[in-house]
């Protein structure tokens, strides 16, 4: 196996936060398990132990996007399902989360129907164009009808029902390293959770289950807010009851990153104040439970206002 990937470039990744699984070469079934070996060997891994983040392998997948929006006739989405992966290596073990890029363009195809106003859509993307990738995907789905993506991802904010799987002591928060002359080169800072499936299943199943059971808000907006919440939580849940028991699921903030600068990153606690918001909804304190929210939700509408400035 090669070393760790390394990957030095001036590209940004965009403000995008991402959810992944990674499961254990065993879980794949023949062929893929022998194509994933094989990546894995002819590429390394992407981090080595679970204090090592991605970030290079992210450069790279972005770089990839980058180029397939510079072809000569652009197109919605890959003709052809990636065969590339995260590659993680943890006390021994191999673990694989595949890119699956043309199923992930499918679903931000539809996250950007719903988001643009028709006209603008249009503009981005001719009806006849949308056409073509929903028939296409049908057609895909016919023939893959388990299909599910390994990845999830957010632009602009990391959204509050993933912040229930992961405990504060799964947090890794590595500075930026300035650059080091050719040798070193620069490393970007990074921020990631990692944990368990296990781990993510009960935190997930009990943070669901103390917002299912706790006293309505009173408040029409806040009250359809915890119902989304709750709803989000649930989806999250039954995605990962997709996957492997024994994989490795990542909280990582991705591009974030370069948006937020180091002392916001360094300071930032949102996973561990919904820990502490679930934990006082179980033990029946509404208005702690209360504050936790307004807090992480604050937090985070003041990220997503800065899509609007220029």
């Amino acid at each position: 196996m090669r070393s760790v990937t390394a990957v030095r470039t001036s590209v940004i990744p965009p403000y995008a936060a991402h959810l992944r699984v990674y499961e254990p070469l065993a879980a794949y079934p023949e062929p893929d398990r022998t194509r994933w070996q094989a990546w894995a060997a002819a590429h390394g891994p992407d981090a080595d132990g679970p204090r090592r983040p991605v970030a290079g392998a992210a450069l790279a997948e972005q770089r990839a996007a980058l180029a397939e929006l510079a072809a000569r006739t652009p197109r919605p989405l890959p003709e052809h399902e990636d065969d590339r992966a995260y590659v993680r290596v943890v006390d021994g073990v191999t673990y694989v989360c595949p890119w699956t890029t043309r199923l992930r363009s499918w679903q931000a195809l539809e996250e950007l129907s719903a988001a643009l106003p028709a006209a603008l859509l249009d503009t981005v993307l001719p009806p006849a164009v949308r056409a073509a990738a929903v028939a296409d995907r049908e057609r895909w789905r016919a023939e893959h009808p388990d299909a599910r993506p390994w990845i999830l991802t957010s632009r602009w904010e990391v959204p509050l029902r993933w912040f229930p799987l992961f405990g504060e002591e799964d947090r890794r928060y590595l500075p930026a390293v300035p650059d080091r002359g050719e040798e070193g080169g620069a490393e970007p800072a990074a921020l990631f959770y990692l944990t368990s499936m296990v781990q993510a299943r009960r935190r997930v199943a009990r943070g669901y289950r103390a917002l299912r059971l706790r006293p309505s808000s009173g408040s029409g907006e806040r009250e359809a807010r915890s119902r989304a919440l709750v709803k989000g939580v649930e989806q999250v849940g039954r995605w990962l009851e997709e996957f492997h028991p024994r994989s490795l699921v990542e909280l990582d903030y991705g591009g974030l990153v370069h948006l937020l600068g180091p002392r916001w990153l360094a300071e930032e606690r949102s996973v561990g104040e919904i820990e502490a918001g679930l934990a006082a909804l179980r033990s029946g304190d509404g208005a702690a439970a209360a504050r936790a929210y307004e807090s992480v939700t604050a937090r985070w509408r003041q990220v997503l206002a800065l899509r609007q400035s220029s």
